[in-house]
């Protein structure tokens, strides 16, 4: 293996058979044995080279807003991200500056590559010679907010004699490899030598480094696995398939990246719940998914991947569903799901997997259209791989499954009417404050009223250097007091894992109430001082949530600065919010038009209470964030229940939930 000048190849400490892949795959999953099985992959790889036969069916999918867009910018000037950019994220904190470009770019490749490879016209092939170039030419594969050139060196310009692989870094190498599979000797005839830079710019910037080195905190070496792990994993076993032509190179180097998948995948619990959320499933768990079909292809079938953890992970995104795009969205998640995402590859999972609800959910939602954002690799096995709902099958609806409770994670997501988004659908969420991605949202609930979420987690703004910084808790979307949770004496939920909820009643299929104590979310002296208990009554149409409390007082350590001596329940409403004595309205006017379901009747919540027990304080949130903005409108509504000075120290609340007539 070639390394750099100074410095030793470094193994990974050997896993244990405790990690599924270990346990299944044994030593077909070293080195030797990859070496065997891995000659000829190419060739049983589902994306095929541009003169293969399988591209002709490919030729007659609808390419639409694709194709359209590539013939809009064929000739233009190419996204040109600057160093003034880059540098932007340690100046002031602002990433997309530079990594919108960024993404630009790779988005006009992709589509380069898929007009080139179906029509085989040479302007097309320089188009995608260009931005294949362009990229070998960029001094930094790497996003600056995860470049350590700052915090080791004081600079803010990338030192390319030190390459940091991260999100960004992988997903180049990834692009380039399918690059090449696909037009690999057009490539050739057109421009001799261009091969040989992008096998040499991966090597160095990427396959090399991630060999040489076990400090990258995303290997998960620590006990902190996370998306990252599977997501540049994955994305290096293509490299590596496709762009490492040392035989002996190439099987290092993907039986390395089992090992890292292989930690990531022990990391998951039995449920197969994702603390990061649904949005983070499909760039960790569903990367993971992709690196494993990669390796199933390209062994023909010896590394087999059918195992109870992947059985579990394919599960997951139809259990966090609320109805038409909108997904329950804990931590850094935004309520809707993204357009572009890989619908087609979790079909084939869960066909695979033999998961019919699965399968059902994920063709319900995959799209006709190939969507550039998704990126190159999903791109082409969405052209190439049979589409769901081939013959006449695709279902119009997806299951939406009557009651789900991940007990890792505490959610419980509970449906009124199973098969259909009529009527109310309760979400609630225990949790620790020391999950990834971490939002102050122990003890939350979202409702939602015939799919469309009315009482909702605000969700994912804008990433920034702040965002991931200390003081990310600054940051609204972040904080309990911008989530649907109880605020005692207005305090603040704590950040770390002993912040925590304790369950004191599961909930079941047939009685789906989640009872939680709180009091150590808030560093009160023990879980029952405060108690929740999140019910759905099907058979009245009612959410009941039940707020009972036995406060200290003052409570453990005094109060803190920005503390007071109320007792308040927090409510976080989008749409529009009209408040009376004893009940308020939250209609969905206002939420944008794409959230929304064709020809709805509008039907928001009635929100009721005794109103002795407390009155309603109401505050405007004007979203001025474009990704808060995006899926919520102009603005959200938070309702703050103060309770009353007899029962500040002891008391109770209780909040029903119903759905409005139509409006």
């Amino acid at each position: 293996m070639a390394t750099t000048p100074g410095t030793a190849a470094v193994e990974a400490p050997p896993l244990s058979s405790t990690h599924p892949l270990r346990a299944a795959w044994g030593s077909k999953a070293d080195a030797p044995a990859l070496l065997e099985a891995l000659h000829g992959s190419r060739q049983r790889l589902i994306v095929r080279p541009a003169s293969d036969g399988a591209w002709q069916p490919a030729g007659s999918r609808p390419l639409g807003k694709l194709a359209a867009r590539a013939k809009d910018e064929k000739g233009s000037p190419w996204p040109q991200p600057l160093v003034s950019q880059y540098a932007r994220y340690f100046r002031d904190g602002n990433r997309t500056a530079y990594e919108g470009l960024v993404a630009d770019r790779q988005q006009r490749l992709t589509r380069a590559v898929v007009m080139a490879a179906l029509s085989g016209e040479p302007d097309w092939l320089d188009e995608a010679i260009d931005g294949a170039y362009l990229l070998c030419e960029q001094s930094s594969w790497s996003w600056a907010a995860h470049d350590d050139v700052n915090s080791r060196a004081g600079e803010v310009v990338p030192n390319r004699s030190r390459p940091y692989v991260d999100l960004g870094a992988g997903e180049v190498a990834a692009q380039l490899a399918w690059l090449d599979l696909v037009l690999g000797e057009r490539l050739d005839e057109r421009a001799p030598g261009l091969r040989k830079r992008l096998r040499d710019e991966t090597h160095d910037r990427v396959i090399r480094p991630f060999l040489d080195r076990l400090d990258w905190h995303w290997l998960g070496l620590d006990g902190d696995v996370h998306n990252w792990n599977p997501w540049i994993h994955s994305n290096i076993i293509v490299a590596a398939l496709l762009l490492v032509d040392d035989p002996a190179l190439q099987a290092r180097t993907i039986a390395r990246c089992i090992e890292g998948i292989d930690r990531f995948l022990a990391s998951i619990p039995d449920d197969g719940a994702i603390d990061e959320g649904f949005a983070y499933w499909w760039n960790g768990a569903g990367r993971a998914l992709e690196g494993l079909a990669v390796l199933e292809q390209a062994t023909d079938g010896m590394l087999d991947a059918d195992l109870p953890v992947t059985r579990a992970l394919a599960a997951f995104p139809h259990r966090m569903h609320l109805g038409h795009r909108w997904f329950l969205n804990v931590a850094d998640g935004p309520a809707r799901a993204a357009g572009g995402l890989p619908w087609d590859m979790l079909h084939r999972w869960a066909v695979r997997l033999g998961d019919a609800e699965a399968a059902q959910h994920a063709a319900a939602f995959a799209g006709t259209e190939p969507d550039a954002a998704a990126g190159l690799g999903r791109v082409l096995h969405s052209l190439l791989a049979p589409r769901p709902g081939a013959g006449g099958k695709h279902p119009t609806e997806p299951p939406l499954t009557a009651f789900a409770y991940l007990p890792s994670v505490q959610i419980m997501v509970a449906r009124q009417t199973p098969g259909t988004v009529a009527g109310l659908t309760l979400a609630a969420k225990g949790g620790h404050n020391g999950e990834h991605h971490n939002h102050r949202d122990v003890g939350s609930v979202v409702v939602a009223v015939d799919g469309v979420p009315l009482l909702v987690d605000a969700g994912q703004p804008t990433y920034t250097a702040q965002t991931f910084g200390p003081d990310r808790y600054g940051i609204r979307a972040m904080q309990s007091a911008w989530h649907s949770v109880p605020a005692p004496f207005g305090l603040e939920q704590g950040t770390g894992k002993e912040f925590a909820a304790t369950v004191l009643q599961e909930p079941a299929a047939d009685e789906p109430a989640l009872a939680l104590g709180l009091g150590a979310a808030y560093g009160l002296g023990h879980a029952e001082q405060w108690i929740r208990t999140s019910l759905l009554n099907r058979e009245q149409g009612t959410v009941v949530i039940d707020d009972r409390w036995n406060l200290p007082e003052p409570p453990p350590g005094g109060l803190p600065p920005e503390g007071t001596n109320d007792v308040d329940i927090t409510y976080l409403a989008a749409g529009t919010v009209s408040v009376g004595s004893d009940a308020a309205t939250v209609l969905p006017h206002g939420i944008p038009a794409d959230g929304l379901p064709a020809r709805s009747g509008g039907r928001g919540v009635r929100l009721r209470w005794k109103p002795a027990t407390a009155v309603v304080l109401t505050d405007e949130w004007h979203l001025d964030d474009p990704l808060l903005r995006d899926v919520w409108g102009e603005k959200l509504t938070r309702l703050r229940f103060r309770m009353p000075t007899e029962t500040r120290a002891s008391g109770a609340f209780t909040l029903t939930v119903e759905a409005t007539h139509e409006h």
